[in-house]
């Protein structure tokens, strides 16, 4: 993690869970983060519909996009909701949901009139209501603010690098869903997408 937001919440979630695989969504105090507030954002997931929505997203981030993301698909900020970047965006979703670990990813946004930022998306899983495929907690922060924030909207972003940050504890099987996968805990690597995951959260494209 290069951001100081992205290492300040992981930093936050990892003292909140402690020994578990992830706090619960109802642990998190605004107040004790608030000067991350403006680049975080709270995802809503939906595994059986491959479907993350934005449940709270800051100020700054709502800015970049120059709209107010809550309720809005997280595929959207790709800007392509069908095709295979949205898909992209959900095998990042999917990486933390299933194996309940955090991801890190570069991003670079693009603005209609050709202007490209460059960002960091942090990932992290949340428990909500007993189940760790629920909820995550996240940033996507820009490296440097560009004066056109907030006067031209990034109509889309591309995944530049990705790297998973550890392997936590799987959850018991009791709170997957009855359609999903149990988490991989094979020594061999585990396909994700386009992607394969090897032991110890290194990743290599296929």
């Amino acid at each position: 993690m290069k951001h100081p937001t992205s290492r300040l919440l992981h930093a936050y979630w990892d003292r909140l869970r402690g020994e578990r695989a992830a706090p619960e969504r109802s642990e998190i105090e605004p107040g004790e983060i608030r000067n991350l507030l403006a680049d975080s954002l709270i995802l809503e997931i939906e595994p059986q519909r491959c479907h993350a929505s934005v449940r709270l997203a800051g100020t700054r981030l709502c800015a970049l996009f120059g709209r107010e993301l809550r309720g809005s698909a997280f595929s959207d900020l790709w800007g392509d909701a069908e095709g295979e970047a949205a898909q992209g965006s959900w095998r990042l979703v999917e990486t933390v949901a299933m194996d309940t670990v955090g991801v890190v990813a570069g991003l670079k946004g693009h603005t209609a009139r050709g202007e490209t930022i460059d960002l960091e998306l942090l990932l992290l899983p949340l428990r909500h209501r007993g189940l760790t495929q629920a909820r995550m907690l996240g940033a996507l922060s820009p490296h440097c603010v560009p004066a056109w924030l907030g006067l031209q909207p990034v109509t889309r972003v591309e995944v530049t690098s990705l790297r998973v940050l550890e392997s936590a504890a799987i959850p018991d099987a009791a709170e997957l869903p009855a359609d999903m996968p149990a988490p991989a805990n094979d020594p061999l690597p585990v396909r994700r997408g386009h992607l394969m995951v090897h032991e110890g959260g290194r990743l290599s494209r296929t």
